[in-house]
């Protein structure tokens, strides 16, 4: 397949020269001075991280603190994205090509239950828990469903084209906001009377979609910022450049009831540009390699990143911006640090993970896994490529 002109430099990076695409941060070792080894991240606390392999149809459930692997859920074909039931007791997980949602126990990675549904891509739950919202990337449709705490009851099936994707909602919980990454639209819901009540234009390929403080911010994945919606007038307030295939938006937990950054990623510039919450300001930029996409945090505060494009996750120290990555699988994607009482035994057959080692002294920036192979996006699964477009990414690619 033909890779997008924008991506061929970053993979190349990636795959050929770690350190420049991790960025220099320390001075390269010459005969009369010797670059600091990198320090290494502590420990995670006990828990369990769960990556979603949407390339190789598999869900790895890693041990947090030594990163080994508990076990490797097989699926059907295409995990992408992941939800926690509002009581935090069920993992509801996607399988959008075989038609099946999975629901795992979230504490120990056991399976409970599959479900048939369609096309489950981007899943999420109202603030108030009754309303679970289910996009449907290829089938150009957003499902309502009711959810009374064990089952799920199909309420509304929206015709909405083309290519609705990410989620948000209003804190009280009467609209979701779908964005249409097709049409360059974001669209809103009514959950009451489940229809859409209006549409904008907010760029490209519209991806990411969270609500902060009163604005909604959306990823523009075909360019590089993310648009400020103002709800109300339904505008474009503002525009912040943050890089290249500008994705999806990551709220940090909230301390002392204040919120946390907001974490930018931009897979096409392989970066995660950090948002302070009150002004919208840039703070830093983090380069992660690999096409970073999907983070979810520890309690201590880290970031646990799919790289999209060669296969791993990283663990990243905003404040220090150390990396430590390894493989998992092909075109990994949703992810979600679980945090457990205890930590959980590896299942009989699991294989632990590559060691790490530290990374060249010109790159310095923590430790990495031996290389592997840089990996394309994914191909469309159902669909034949249209004619080709000034897309960055190949059509369907989520």
């Amino acid at each position: 397949m033909r890779l997008p002109r924008g991506l061929v430099l970053p993979l190349l990076l990636a795959t050929l020269a770690p350190g420049l695409a991790l960025g220099q941060t320390t001075p390269a070792a010459t005969p009369d001075t010797a670059a600091p080894a990198p320090a290494a991240l502590a420990p995670a606390p006990n828990g369990l991280v769960y990556v979603l392999n949407s390339g190789e149809a598999n869900i790895l459930v890693l041990d947090a603190a030594t990163r080994e692997e508990v076990r490797r859920i097989p699926v059907l074909r295409e995990v992408h994205h992941l939800a926690l039931t509002p009581d935090g007791g069920t993992l509801m997980i996607g399988d959008s090509g075989a038609n099946e949602m999975l629901f795992i126990n979230p504490g120990t990675g056991e399976m409970v239950k599959r479900e048939p549904l369609s096309n489950p891509y981007h899943l999420g739950f109202s603030p108030d828990g009754k309303h679970l919202v289910i996009t449907s990337l290829r089938r150009d449709q957003v499902d309502l469903y009711g959810w009374d705490g064990q089952a799920l009851a199909l309420e509304a099936r929206l015709r909405l084209p083309d290519m609705p994707s990410h989620i948000a909602f209003s804190p009280d919980s009467k609209l979701a906001y779908v964005t249409l990454q097709g049409n360059n639209l974001l669209t809103a819901i009514d959950l009451q009377t489940r229809e859409p009540v209006w549409k904008l234009d907010v760029g490209p390929q519209p991806a990411g979609v969270i609500w902060h403080e009163g604005k909604l911010l959306v990823g523009i994945m075909g360019r590089d910022y993310v648009a400020v919606v103002n709800p109300e007038t339904r505008q474009v307030d503002r525009r912040i450049k943050v890089g290249r295939g500008a994705h999806a938006i990551f709220p940090a937990p909230t301390r002392d009831g204040k919120p946390g950054l907001l974490y930018v990623t931009s897979r096409v510039d392989s970066r995660i540009t950090v948002l302070d919450p009150a002004t919208l300001d840039i703070v830093k930029v983090l380069d992660v390699p690999g096409g970073p996409d999907c983070v979810s945090f520890d309690p201590q505060g880290r970031l646990w990143v799919t790289q999209r494009w060669i296969g791993r996750v990283a663990v990243v120290d905003p404040e220090t911006g150390t990396l430590e990555n390894q493989p998992v699988g092909r075109s990994p994607h949703g992810v979600l640090f679980q945090p457990t009482a205890a930590p959980v035994p590896v299942a009989a057959g699991a294989s632990a993970s590559p060691a790490l080692v530290p990374a060249p002294a010109a790159g310095g920036v923590g430790l990495v896994a031996p290389a592997a192979a840089a990996e394309t996006p994914p191909a469309p699964v159902t669909e034949a490529a249209p004619a080709p477009s000034r897309r960055l990414f190949a059509p369907r690619t989520h």
